[in-house]
């Protein structure tokens, strides 16, 4: 078993700032483990119970770091399952009072707190007007676990860092395992993820090294396709709330619609490569931004590493396409810890931000 980096006790302070980011990051494999192991029995109860139901569409309602979760739980749905989906604009109902036709509609919320107003409004909605609802979140005992028909706790344990990390992983999880109970799977592929884990977050230096060379960088663009789309948006929020930058998020066809005027040599593009057929859809845009003369920087295969500027490679030879996304996050969170540090800020509490966002 390969042993997981703290990245504050790297730096050799346990006071040093952004301690309880780093330590809840190195948690990632013991609550990936915890899923498997406990959730998972749970989270296909709630699934079969849901199938025998047949819902026709999905619907998915969450905010931030959840609302990336959420679109990977899209993506899983429409590609695992063939089921409609989109993504709610909650002010429909909590702003504007709309009240759709939900009926045999699968409503689901992710939130990791639970507690945020309007999911609970919008979910009290959902079920009023004939869904089926279930809430996915950190805390069984929350507001929205309570008003929706099923639940499913994602175990991730407290998490006290203002930038979500081991509950986003844990989502990702919990939401695969859920899909895979839709369609009857038992998930046996996600076995291999702790380990794997391990292996990715034993891997400081090279993140550090990264974070070196962009720790003076004035905007980053982050592109991806597929499933991997979800972790572009989720390490361009946690790079904006943690060190500050300006970091863009691209699906990469939308990248060549117009955004591609803005990349030149300074400003680095971050790609995240998929190994599967996102990764090749990719990959007439990495040839355009390397046209381009970008500072690129790939996370997945070694082959797509190894024509970038610099990059990660990831363990993912073995992995479905699928599954990649939970481990693709995860030197991307400490991209953003690592720049942070370099930059003389503290990312377990950054600036006007609170752990429980109370939107309505």
């Amino acid at each position: 078993m390969s042993s997981v980096t703290n990245p504050s006790a790297e730096h050799g302070e346990s006071e040093l700032p952004g301690r309880i980011m780093a330590g809840e990051m190195a948690e990632q494999p013991a609550v990936l483990r915890r899923v498997l192991e406990t959730g998972a029995p749970v989270i296909r109860q709630a699934a079969e119970a849901i199938a025998a139901k047949k819902p026709r569409f999905v619907l998915l309602t969450a905010r931030g770091t959840s609302d990336n979760a959420a679109l990977y739980a899209k993506y899983l749905l429409e590609v695992r399952l063939g089921l409609p989906c989109g993504l709610t604009s909650m002010s429909t109902t909590t702003a504007y009072g709309a009240r759709p036709d939900l009926r045999d509609v699968l409503v689901i919320t992710v939130s990791q707190s639970g507690g945020s107003p309007d999911l609970v409004a919008s979910t009290m909605a959902a079920r009023d007007a004939g869904a089926i609802t279930l809430a996915v979140t950190n805390n069984p005992d929350s507001p929205l676990a309570a008003v929706s028909e099923y639940h499913i706790d994602i175990l991730a344990g407290p998490e006290k860092a203002l930038p979500a990390t081991k509950t986003y992983t844990a989502s990702l999880l919990s939401l695969y395992l859920f899909v895979e109970g839709l369609r009857g799977g038992d998930g046996a592929p996600a076995k291999a993820l702790p380990e794997l884990a391990e292996r990715v977050l034993a891997r400081g230096d090279e993140v550090r090294q990264l974070a070196a060379r962009y720790r003076f960088a004035e905007r980053m663009v982050i592109t991806s396709r597929g499933y991997g789309y979800p972790t572009a948006k989720e390490a361009a929020l946690k790079l904006m709330e943690t060190s500050y930058i300006p970091a863009l998020s691209y699906s990469g066809a939308d990248l060549l619609h117009g955004p591609l005027a803005m990349v030149d040599n300074i400003s680095p593009v971050i790609a995240v490569v998929t190994d599967g057929k996102g990764g090749e859809a990719l990959r007439p845009v990495l040839e355009r931004l390397r046209g381009r003369g970008a500072d690129l920087v790939v996370i997945g295969p070694e082959a797509q590493v190894a024509a970038a500027s610099a990059g990660f490679v990831l363990p993912t030879s073995d992995l479905p396409e699928e599954l990649q996304p939970i481990l693709e996050i995860l030197p991307l969170q400490r991209l953003a810890y690592e720049v942070t540090i370099a930059r003389g800020q503290d990312p377990d509490a950054p600036r006007a931000l609170a752990k429980v966002t109370q939107t309505h």
